[in-house]
């Protein structure tokens, strides 16, 4: 088992702890970049999509996951920004700027949405925030002059002042260059007095609010900034589509975008990418058993959704920390080996002794 010895300001404040950090994250790099070669057409587009729920997931995982606020209505910030592009890019506004645009209106929705919900929590924001995403929705099918309605909206391949990137592969790398920027960003937002008040109101608001956190100023920036990166996968995701309609952005799109962060880790910024990686291929691995099961189960309408009930069931009952959870216990079990015990990570409860005084 490795110990890390810190003897310097600058070793503390570094992502990488070690050099191990260094060495896997590094060959993962390469291997994204080197993707566009070394994977056929079908598997780069699964990858692109990847990555934009992996950035939505990142924002969701913001809010849910390190400020403590449920939301059932994600998709409708997702659908903020991918409309939004459209129209600004359809207008001509470049690539870059449109996508800005996208992700300041969307964090002007979530102001919007997170200052109402300030005085609810618990099923009462969740409540909140689902009839907010059906708003939404109704607004995108309602306002034909400018989305289209129900209609749908086509967006053409991204521009960048006057260079217009139509392959899949150069649409990929802005993916990519994306991803890593709203990684890092959360990374480092995560260890500034703003992201420890996030997660000071997570563990308890009374605590938070005690020690000085001034609680509707962070729940409100928590929400902007989780809708503004899920309005930046939108933004990407109108693009890797080419055509949106209302109905791409509903509740099922806002239970995706929760069961993303809940199966990959919540509180973990590798969950939201885990998370990503089953949504997307978990479709692909039950079309392939289709044709193992009988007929009468195969062909059944709702396997689908059937599968996705019983493995989120599975992970909340079994696995409550989700995929990196199981993830970091596989890793203590090898490092400590044979003297691992049991009960380490015995499951313990989520909220302090102040909060049971309400």
């Amino acid at each position: 088992m490795r110990f890390i010895f810190k003897t310097s300001y600058e070793q503390d404040i570094r992502l990488a702890r070690h050099g191990g950090h260094v060495f896997w994250y590094g060959l993962l790099c390469l291997s994204l970049i080197a993707a566009p070669w070394l994977l056929p057409e079908y598997w780069l587009a699964q990858l692109t999509f990847v990555l934009i729920y992996g950035i939505a997931g990142l924002g969701l995982m913001l809010l849910t996951g390190y400020t403590g606020q449920f939301s059932i209505g994600h998709a409708a910030f997702f659908g903020v920004g991918a409309y939004t592009q459209a129209i600004l890019t359809g207008a001509g506004l470049p690539f870059p700027l449109a996508m800005a645009c996208a992700a300041a209106l969307a964090a002007a929705v979530g102001v919007v949405v997170g200052l109402p919900a300030l005085r609810v929590k618990g099923i009462y924001l969740a409540i909140a925030t689902l009839a907010f995403g059906f708003i939404v929705q109704e607004v995108l099918g309602r306002w034909e002059s400018m989305t289209g309605g129900n209609s749908g909206k086509h967006v053409g391949p991204p521009a960048i002042f006057g260079w217009e990137i139509s392959s899949d592969g150069g649409f990929y790398a802005i993916c990519l260059g994306t991803a890593i920027l709203a990684t890092l960003g959360t990374l480092n937002l995560l260890r500034t007095p703003t992201g420890r008040a996030f997660i000071a109101i997570r563990d308890s608001e009374i605590s938070a609010q005690s020690m000085g956190v001034h609680l509707a100023y962070y729940k409100t920036l928590s929400f902007a900034l989780s809708a503004a990166l899920t309005g930046i996968a939108g933004a990407l995701y109108a693009h890797k589509l080419q055509f949106l309609s209302p109905e791409t952005f509903d509740i099922i799109q806002s239970i995706d975008l929760l069961l993303l962060v809940v199966i990959g880790g919540l509180g973990s910024v590798h969950g939201a990418f885990l998370g990503a990686i089953f949504l997307i291929t978990m479709p692909q691995l039950i079309a392939i058993s289709k044709n193992y099961l009988p007929p009468a189960i195969g062909q059944a309408l709702g396997l689908q959704s059937l599968i996705y009930g019983a493995v989120l069931i599975a992970f909340v009952l079994f696995e409550p920390l989700g995929l990196y959870g199981r993830w970091l216990k596989m890793r203590t079990w090898l490092q400590l080996f044979p003297f691992y015990r049991k009960g380490m990570f015995k499951r313990q409860k989520s909220f302090q002794k102040s909060d049971r005084l309400r």
